[in-house]
């Protein structure tokens, strides 16, 4: 199936937001003629839209009824209508209700505030901007919200609402510079920029602060990462099976061998040894499918894990397992800030989690020196995150 770039912005072959074509099915006669779209729900998931978005914005564009039966994943316009006017019609659909106002990129949520306000966050510059409210499929997405991934007591909306305000998106959008960093992500460089060199920094993990770029170097890391893996996995959940094998060895060494397992094969066997959303499969798996670009992955990563991560519990168990792997590599310390802020801006991770964690080191997971160290790492990210948090209460108690 051909791929188009995302709002037909863009001829670059290597726009990296891509969505399906759209395939329109002209079925019956007479009047009663319609359009079937057979990929609509893969164009939605592309557009992290509901399927029912698209399909509305068609019927309020074409004066046509439109039927969405998400069951049988089918999706019907009213009249005949062919393919290139249906996806120019989705062009017009992605400009008001999927791209940023600020800085053009489709990585939005949708967000119906109390006022019944349609606002749209930007996972990309952290800016929330005021969605199109006057197309007439703004009413159907007041009445029917899409159902964001949130944890704990605070929704995403709130998140949005703080994240936003640390990152300025009270700043119009014109007066916004293009390719603009937010305040954060510049105060964790500087922060790290001002760590001490390696000639002064007392390090848990020794004190030879080079690294090995070579290939060598590189699978030497990794074997120490996997020997880690192997040795350090203690477990919350003491399940065995009949033979009294322990599920999470055997969960450890499967990840180990299938290095580029897919997400369905790898949640299929957490199924097939019963221990999907438990704190060991947990600690287990972020162990095991992360590399040096963990600050990356995360994202990918995220709706695997949140099938695991269920729990404060399990959210324990992923701080776990994430300190094992930063004290393996010199690389990945240095990035621990912005790993453990990816795992917050996924919704992976609460902030009551978070801030609780970082109080008190522990050995649960790592020695207590090594765990005082992870957390000196990420000091900038806990006490941007607590300052944002004593500025909600502020604002919720001035309201």
């Amino acid at each position: 199936m051909a791929n188009l770039n995302i709002g037909g912005q863009s001829d670059d072959a290597f726009y990296r937001y891509k969505m399906p074509k759209l395939i329109s099915k002209i079925e019956g006669k007479g009047n009663g003629i319609k359009t079937v779209i057979p990929n609509m729900s893969d164009i939605a998931r592309a557009l992290s839209r509901p399927s029912t978005y698209p399909t509305k914005y068609f019927g309020c564009e074409l004066g046509a009824q439109v039927k969405c039966d998400e069951k049988t994943d089918r999706y019907i316009v009213n009249g005949a209508h062919d393919a290139p006017k249906l996806q120019q019609l989705l062009n017009g659909f992605i400009q008001k209700f999927v791209l940023c106002p600020s800085c053009g990129n489709p990585e939005t949520d949708i967000i119906v505030d109390k006022s019944s306000t349609i606002q749209m966050y930007c996972n990309a510059c952290g800016r929330r901007n005021k969605g199109e409210n006057i197309h007439k499929l703004a009413t159907y997405i007041v009445k029917n919200p899409p159902v964001n991934s949130a944890y704990g007591k605070k929704g995403k909306a709130d998140k949005a609402d703080k994240k936003s305000k640390k990152n300025g998106s009270a700043t119009p959008p014109e007066e916004e510079e293009e390719g603009q960093e937010d305040e954060f992500t510049k105060k964790i460089k500087e922060e790290a920029a001002a760590i001490p060199d390696a000639d002064n920094y007392k390090s848990a993990l020794g004190d030879d602060w080079t690294l090995d770029t070579s290939a060598e170097g590189a699978a030497a890391r990794m074997k120490e990462l996997e020997g880690n893996v192997k040795t350090q996995m203690t477990l919350d959940d003491d399940d065995e099976d009949e033979d009294g094998e322990n599920p999470y060895e055997i969960f450890g060494v499967y990840l180990e061998e299938n290095p580029k397992a897919s997400d369905a094969d790898i949640l299929e066997k957490a199924d097939e040894l019963a221990i999907v959303a438990k704190s060991g499969a947990v600690t287990v798996l972020v162990q095991c499918i992360f590399t040096e670009e963990m600050a990356r992955e995360v994202k990918t990563r995220a709706p695997l894990l949140r099938k695991f991560v269920t729990s404060e519990k399990n959210q324990k168990a992923l701080l776990g397992g994430m300190e094992r792997v930063l004290i393996t590599s010199k690389t990945l310390m240095l990035k621990a800030p912005l790993i453990l802020k990816a795992f917050y801006d996924n919704d992976i991770l609460e902030e009551d989690v978070i801030l609780k964690w970082g109080e008190k080191p522990t050995k649960k997971y790592v020695t207590r020196d090594e765990a005082k160290e992870v957390r000196a790492r990420v000091e900038p990210f806990l006490r941007w995150l607590a300052e944002a948090e004593e500025d909600s209460e502020e604002d919720s108690d001035e309201e």
